[in-house]
């Protein structure tokens, strides 16, 4: 879905396009405004058709034509009383000049100018027979006007004047040495014309041909005349398809009148010249569709060339409006968007007619159509235009009219033009039908004395009237002149009142004037100020970037340094710790085994001396100790890691504590492990006990031990438990670190007691002496003494962290 200010069924007429569309376009037009018109779309959607119209149904061209001549018609100057110079400027000329410069032209040889008098051709005739008489409201009656036309094309990139008398020469391949054309596609360009800017930065075409037209049929056989020339094509899509960019300028020059409303204003700052563009769009193609080849491939291309362009420009003074940005806008990469630049900066209003052609094979392109010129509309390009300011009174041409109407009436009144005799005659006349008739003046009889004094009476009244008349003349121009020198001082005195006023007035305005200068001064001295202040600012900021990058990078730097240090830190750390313990244990082993060398010394010493009271106190004969025999049949009995021994005394199983029994474990024990049936099974309280480890009971535990069993190099079953922490892991998983590994290690004894042999025994000391002994009586008590105690030999506790 696409969204328009307006959109037209395809049953609307001319008329209905025109009002909602052209007419705002040419209002502005005769208010000095600038205004652009496009139509735009696929092959074969009905651009040109919009815009020119079809006999008997005008289009858009012949109508803007028609309403801009039903407005300026009775105000239209004379023919070269303006003129187009060759600087997309215009000139005045007084009567005197237009009127040497039309009986020179007329006496040239070229064609005249087409007359609206004459027999139109009849191929466009029902074109421009409009019978709307649309015109615009509140033209200003004080200016007289003139229309221009122009008729440009663009075609693969070059600009052509279809108004030009010259042959047309079409483009050449370039020729080499060997009078060949040179076959790497590379032509000699046409002869075209060239876009120039003018003081006011408006593009404009030099060496155009511009023709001034005075009425809606004159312009609209030139547009015909031209359009002839223009380069059409038969394609797959169009029997008669546009190939270049056609436009159509027309341009309106308008000045006040003088002060008496009869001349042309002769100041050229008085003159405003406005432009208003129509352009036909060639159609937007695919190349696969239209089957093109050769010179309309190359055509195709450039015509898409230049709409893409187009497409560019509206998009980035889109972008430009939205975000703020001030991205180059690339006008000068297609002749099309260079030509209207000053459109697209502001001057004059911009309107764009959308053609869709409802047929299926067009349906994307018809898309990509929409979609741009929906965005097109997002583009405001309005800015107001200052016209010239006239100082002098409105309404000066009908005033002028009706004085002269006024002028011929009283004429007509008196008899014809006024001149020198006729004035005087007139006034004889009339003196003398105001005397009294003379009477009859023939004598017919000698003795007629009636008919002279008649006569003498007439004149002496005569004479009298005419005293009269002459003394009330005398007294009206003594009355006339004492008027006119009072008039002459009533004259005098406004105007030396009025040079008082216009004396304070240029004071004022000198003043002013003078104001102006020096706020002026002061503007320039503030921006350039400004500019110094924003070049500095500018500075301070990068200096600012700069010094933020230059401390995030040494923040960075130092927080490396210190999770370095950290890191360090914690290594020491625990490198210390291990080296601590790693000297406590040998410190401890160090002492156990010396104490165990001392208690091992004193017990010898003790043997030696219970064997020496043995021999003093031994009697004659000696009879075999019955406990030689048992510890003999023990000696034999064990093996190199014997069970527990059935005839030893009984020994209350104490299982070993963990210590780390205060969380809850997972004790994992796998089924290899062999039941050894000593107390070198540790024992966990409140622990899960598993013969193969699970996430479930992982879950459930924030400590693992694992009991493994290996046999040492002395032979012996070695018991290692091997413990960890349960945490969870990101994925929902759970993962054991390993920290710590405890070894339970059981020794065999040597399997000969340790105890005096007395010659003598004593049944009762003996006895006690042999339990304090005998090295498997000493090695059950030392299993009753708590781990890593000193008092015992015989277990070892090794743990060793991670």
């Amino acid at each position: 879905q696409y969204s328009f200010k307006e959109v037209f069924g395809t049953l609307v007429v001319q008329k209905e396009l025109f009002d909602v569309v052209a007419k705002p376009l040419v209002e502005d037009l005769i208010r000095g405004k600038n205004g652009l018109l496009f139509t735009y779309g696929v092959t074969g959607s009905g651009k040109t058709h919009t815009m020119t119209g079809s006999p008997g149904d005008g289009g858009l061209l012949p109508r803007c034509l028609d309403m801009i001549f039903n407005s300026i018609g009775p105000f239209q100057a004379k023919r070269f009383v303006f003129k187009l110079d060759d600087k997309n400027g215009v000139d005045v000329q007084s009567e005197v000049d237009a009127l040497l410069e039309r009986q020179r032209r007329d006496a040239l040889p070229v064609p005249k100018t087409p007359s609206g008098k004459r027999h139109m051709d009849p191929e466009f005739a029902d074109m421009i027979n409009v019978q709307d008489h649309c015109k615009v409201e509140e033209v200003d009656e004080d200016n007289v006007y003139s229309v221009f036309v122009s008729y440009i094309e663009i075609y693969n990139n070059y600009i052509y004047d279809l108004l030009e008398e010259a042959p047309f020469e079409p483009i050449k391949p370039k020729w080499n040495s060997c009078n060949t054309p040179v076959r790497n596609g590379d032509f000699i360009p046409p002869q075209s014309k060239m876009l120039r800017e003018d003081q006011n930065h408006n593009m404009y075409v030099t060496g155009c041909t511009e023709v001034e037209v005075k009425s809606t049929e004159e312009a609209f056989e030139v547009f015909w005349r031209g359009q002839k020339k223009r380069r059409i094509a038969n394609t797959q899509l169009n029997r008669e398809s546009s190939r270049s960019h056609s436009v159509f300028i027309i341009k309106l020059a308008q000045a006040p009148l003088d002060a008496d409303g009869d001349n042309v204003l002769q100041e050229k700052e008085q003159i405003t010249l406005s432009q208003l563009s129509l352009v036909d769009l060639a159609g937007s193609e695919r190349t696969n569709r239209t089957k093109a080849e050769g010179n309309r491939l190359r055509e195709a291309g450039n015509i898409n060339q230049s709409l893409m362009t187009l497409r560019t420009c509206i998009e980035v003074l889109r972008e430009n409006q939205l975000y703020g940005t001030n991205k180059m806008v690339p006008y000068r990469d297609s002749k099309l968007t260079h030509l209207f630049k000053n459109y697209f900066d502001g001057e004059g209003k911009v309107r764009m007619i959308v053609c869709v052609n409802p047929k299926a094979e067009d349906y994307e392109e018809s898309l990509q159509v929409m979609r741009f010129a929906e965005m097109t509309q997002e583009v405001e390009v309005a800015r107001p235009v200052d016209r010239p300011l006239c100082g002098l009174t409105p309404g000066r041409r009908f005033r002028n009219q009706a004085f002269r109407e006024e002028l011929a009436r009283k004429l007509e009144m008196r008899g014809g033009p006024l001149g020198g005799e006729t004035e005087e005659q007139s006034v004889a006349e009339m003196l003398l039908q105001s005397f009294p008739p003379l009477p009859s003046c023939e004598l017919l009889d000698i003795n007629d004395d009636q008919t002279l004094p008649k006569l003498i009476e007439a004149l002496e009244q005569r004479h009298k009237m005419r005293q009269m008349l002459s003394e009330e003349f005398a007294k009206n121009v003594l009355a006339f002149k004492t008027m006119l020198q009072e008039f002459d001082s009533s004259v005098l005195s406004k105007e030396h009142y009025i040079q008082g006023k216009l004396s304070e007035k240029e004071k004022t305005i000198a003043g002013q004037r003078t104001e102006l200068e020096r706020l002026e001064k002061k503007i320039k001295t503030l921006e350039y100020k400004i500019e110094i202040l924003e070049k500095t600012a500018t500075i301070y900021e990068e200096d600012k970037r700069n010094l933020q990058q230059e401390l995030e990078s040494k923040s960075q730097k130092l927080q490396r340094q210190a999770s370095d240090k950290r890191r360090l830190e914690a290594r020491l750390q625990g490198m210390v710790a291990e080296t601590t313990m790693k000297w406590e244990k040998e410190c401890e082993r160090r002492v156990a085994a010396k104490q165990l060398e001392m208690q091992n010394k004193l017990w010898v010493k003790d043997e030696k001396l219970k064997q020496l009271k043995a021999i003093v106190t031994e009697p004659k004969e000696k009879p075999e100790r019955p406990s030689r025999e048992r510890d003999r049949e023990k000696a034999v009995q064990r093996s190199l890691s014997p069970p527990p021994v059935p005839n030893a005394p009984p020994v209350r199983l104490r299982h070993r504590r963990s210590r780390s029994a205060g969380e809850r474990w997972v004790d994992h024990k796998p089924p290899s492990n062999v039941p050894t049936e000593t107390v070198l099974q540790p024992h966990v309280p409140h622990a899960i006990t598993v013969a193969t480890a699970s996430e479930k009971a992982l879950a459930k535990c924030d400590k693992y031990m694992l009991t493994h069993q290996e046999l040492a190099s002395d032979g012996e079953i070695e018991t290692k438990l091997i413990k960890g922490d349960v945490f969870k892991t990101r994925g929902g998983g759970q993962a054991v670190q390993f920290t710590d590994i405890e070894t339970l290690k059981q020794e065999s004894p040597t399997g000969r007691k340790r105890r005096s042999s007395p010659s003598h025994p004593d049944p009762l000391g003996e006895a006690a002496d042999s339990e304090w002994t005998d090295v498997e009586t000493r090695c059950s008590m030392a299993v009753e003494m708590r781990a890593g105690s000193a008092l015992g030999p015989g277990y070892q506790h090794h743990a060793q962290p991670k």
